[in-house]
């Protein structure tokens, strides 16, 4: 993996490439990386929302002709925080699930045993 990717893609693809029997903390730690990744998103929507209106009162705004620009460049902004908040909450979802199915079938065949 290239350095700029996240710490927490990082976590979940060492926990995958271990062949140890998952234990109870790894669960916990990956539930944590759930709620981190809802938190993360909704950072992602609450700035989004921020540029949004910014934009929307620079463009509204009269007085300064040159402003509208800066209103329609925050509109832009907005538009590539929320698709890219996105693409990164489904990414990492996606391997949280495959990581967790690993887990539970692992569990489950603990339990066989």
């Amino acid at each position: 993996m290239s350095e700029g990717v996240d710490p927490i893609l990082k976590t979940i693809n060492k926990m995958s490439e271990t062949e140890e029997k998952p234990i109870l903390r790894d669960f916990l730690a990956l539930e944590r990386t759930k709620l981190a990744n809802e938190r993360t998103f909704l950072a992602y929507v609450r700035t989004s929302l921020y540029f949004l209106l910014g934009g929307l009162a620079f463009i509204k705004l009269e007085e300064l002709e040159n402003a509208v620009y800066l209103g329609y460049i925050s509109l832009g902004i907005s538009i590539l925080l929320i698709v890219l908040g996105m693409i990164k909450f489904i990414v990492l979802r996606k391997r949280i699930k495959q990581r967790l199915g690993a887990h539970n079938l692992a569990m489950q065949e603990q339990k066989k045993t």
